[in-house]
């Protein structure tokens, strides 16, 4: 049976893989020249590891990809415990607290004891409860507010949605917070190498499988015919799109209902904008990853990725990310890099105890990174199967209510190939 995968990142090239190893011929179609999505790496000068675009890291509990790595043979992921924090704004300055246990709670001066109970004793509950179909009937905000109290969202919870999400904050469900709790965990994973280095030895296995890879290919319309799918001129029998939602609205118009295609007009999603900084010394002198609490500094969070992977990797150089999640119409999707890091510095040498150089500097953005999980969303992302017999949707809307990661890309292509006999 030849079968066409759009997109070439973790979804696709997983799903590539299971389908050709029951003998179909599968053909991977990718727009970039590169494979691997959001988890492509890239290179500076010095360095011998990949760096990701967007900052990618593991959960321990992460078994598809795990277990996927393993059936492929891939043996280069391993697990740390990196320190991870929250900034909060003083009087005379910054400060920086862990938050990754019940004693860092328990500490935080914050909040009063009745507040840091309550707000534990929450916190243990999602960490052990099923998904609850009340989840979807009430917002992050409403749920916190109720059940940790006003105080504690306010200290802990405000900031850190309006950074994510924006305006969009105040209408994020509940199952958001549910899985962003039922899910995480402290000891977090990389692979030597990069995450690219996983990509290779997945398009290496498909070559083996001869899996026909069709890179800087941008597919311009399908059609459907009585048998089959036609797409750059070839006939396929079956389609799976692992494109974002509105890609594959555009690209479908001749093969769905405008019935089917105007509910997906009702997600909404914001766009990724991510800066690589190289620095002599640190911004960050122990913690990886830093949450920012304090609506005074424009920045969602500051991730020093060489204080979860050694410096030797990159040339001896010290490498953050920073980022954000923006609307369509937002300047940061305007600016160049220079002008980034330039609305950047004067925060980060605020947060910062050394008095650091940049070296150098990458900027990276990224379409559609961040759905709105609202009712709306909840109501009509897609699934599996389409009104049309033999095309498949396997995106990263799909991963709902997780926050989209190679694990869940991973399960998602592994899980639509299933359908296919």
């Amino acid at each position: 049976m030849k079968i066409a995968v759009l997109g070439g990142g973790i979804t696709g090239l997983t799903a590539a893989y299971h389908l050709s190893k029951k003998g179909h011929q599968v053909t991977l179609i990718e727009k970039e020249k590169v494979l691997g999505g959001l988890a492509v790496g890239f290179k500076a000068k010095g360095w011998d590891w990949h760096l990701e675009r967007a900052y990618h890291h593991l959960f321990a509990n992460d078994y598809d990809i795990i277990n996927f790595a393993k059936e492929i043979g891939f043996n280069k992921i391993f697990f740390r415990t990196p320190v991870t924090s929250s900034l909060y704004e003083e009087p005379r300055g910054y400060k920086i607290l862990p938050l990754d246990t019940p004693i860092d709670l328990l500490r935080f001066p914050y909040l009063g004891l009745i507040d840091k109970l309550r707000a534990g004793a929450i916190l243990a509950f999602l960490k052990v409860s099923p998904f609850l179909g009340f989840y979807e009937r009430v917002t992050s905000e409403d749920f916190l507010k109720i059940s940790m109290g006003k105080n504690v969202w306010n200290r802990l919870w405000q900031t850190l949605f309006r950074g994510k999400f924006g305006d969009y904050a105040g209408i994020i469900l509940a199952s958001f917070i549910w899985a962003r709790i039922n899910k995480r965990t402290k000891k977090l994973g990389y692979i030597e190498g990069g995450f690219q280095e996983f990509i290779d030895h997945l398009i290496e296995k498909l070559k083996g499988e001869k899996v026909t890879i069709m890179t800087d290919h941008e597919i311009m319309d399908i059609k459907k015919r009585r048998e089959g799918f036609t797409i750059s001129g070839k006939v396929y029998d079956k389609v799976i799109s692992t494109l974002p939602t509105p890609v594959m609205v555009r690209l479908t118009k001749n093969v769905f209902s405008k019935k089917y295609l105007e509910k997906f007009s009702k997600l909404k999603y914001l766009h990724a904008v991510t800066l690589i900084i190289e620095t002599d010394k640190p911004i960050l002198n122990e913690t990886y990853w830093l949450n920012i609490c304090s609506d005074k500094i424009p920045l969602m969070l500051l991730a020093q990725h060489t204080n979860f992977i050694d410096i030797k990797h990159y040339g001896g150089r010290n490498i953050a990310y920073t980022g954000w999640y923006v609307k369509g119409d937002d300047k940061k999707l305007r600016m160049d890099k220079k002008q980034i890091l330039e609305m950047v510095m004067p925060y980060a040498r605020k947060i910062s105890k050394n008095k650091f150089k940049v070296i150098d500097y990458h900027l990276f953005k990224g379409a559609f990174a961040q759905p709105i999980f609202d009712r709306e969303f909840a109501k009509n992302r897609p699934g599996f199967k389409t009104p049309i017999k033999n095309f498949y949707v396997a995106n990263l809307d799909m991963t709902y209510p997780y926050d989209r990661g190679t694990n869940y890309a991973v399960k998602l292509g592994r899980e639509v190939s299933e359908m296919i006999r």
